[in-house]
This record gives C-alpha cells, structure tokens and sequence, in this order.
C-alpha cells in the first residue's frame, strides 16, 4: 500500500473533468475503439460505484463500474481503472478496485468483469474466463477477459454476448 496521504472518495459531479484528463493521459485517444468502453456505450456508470483516489487536493485516480449483461445474467463491468502516470505501483488502483468491489458486494451484486492484466487483477480474485464463454463487442483478446464472483457461484452457467444494460 502506499504511504502517501491518500484517500478514497466517492466520485461526484465536479470530478468528471479531471476524470476525463486522467483517462486522457493514461489510455490515450483510441480508447473509445476498446472493446470495455465500446461495452460501456449506452450505460451510465454507477455513481454508488465509482470512486477517485485523492493525494491532497490532487486527483490522482479513478475507478468505475457499469451495468451489463452477459446473455441474461446481470453483472458489472469493472473500468475505466486509471492511476496518474507518476502515483503509479503505489497501491493506489488497488485501493480504488478494492472500494469499488466493496460496494458492489454490499450493493447485493453477483459478479464483475474486465478487461485487463490477469497479474495485476488476479491479488483482487479475478481470473481468465474460459474461451467463448464471454463475448464483448469489437476486438478482444480472449485471454484479458475476466471475472471475479462477489457471491460463490455467480459465474457457474454464465455464458453469451456481453451488452450494456441500461435498465439499472
């Protein structure tokens, strides 16, 4: 964890410029080409599920979590997870993942996806999805999709076309 004066706040309103400038700096202009935020298009994120991570009245991260579905199941899709270039292997995107999962665990959610780095998500229990049991729009490497079960389970007969649920 790091030792720096951080805190972890719920995202509001006025953080969605700096919001947008750490996105810009971290995932750069084709961003909006990537299979996750093709998957966010048409679902807001969840206000009671989006955090910053703050360094003084500096905004140094933010995580987000969207409704989706995967065939009929519900579940969450987990990003934009954005960490400032230089507060970066502080544990910073840790603590941001580790409130958001909270929140959705006592939320009464079931399960969250990702596309991402299985060594960098698996110390917050996600692992591979099997080949073809996900499927997101675009391009996607098979093997950065991933799942973590909030409740045990959630995940056992999940299976299809993952699409932004935009009835929550």
């Amino acid at each position: 964890m790091t030792s720096l004066p951080l805190e972890i706040l719920p995202e509001a309103p006025d953080h969605a410029d700096a919001i947008e400038k750490l996105h810009e700096r971290g995932f750069g202009p084709g961003r909006f080409a990537r299979s996750a935020f093709r998957l966010r298009e048409g679902a807001r994120e969840m206000a009671s599920l989006s955090f910053i991570a703050r360094v003084g009245t500096l905004l140094v991260g933010s995580v987000r979590m969207s409704p989706i579905r995967i065939g009929a199941t519900p579940a969450l899709l987990l990003g934009p997870l954005a960490v400032d270039p230089p507060f970066m292997n502080r544990g910073i995107g840790t603590a941001l993942m580790q409130a958001a999962m909270d929140a959705a665990r006592r939320d009464g959610h079931r399960l969250v996806i990702l596309v991402g780095d299985e060594p960098f998500y698996a110390k917050a229990g996600f692992r591979r999805v099997p080949r073809g049991h996900v499927i997101l729009p675009g391009p996607v490497d098979p093997d950065r999709i991933l799942v973590t079960e909030l409740q045990p389970g959630a995940f056992d007969s999940v299976k299809g076309a993952a699409e932004a649920d935009t009835g929550l």
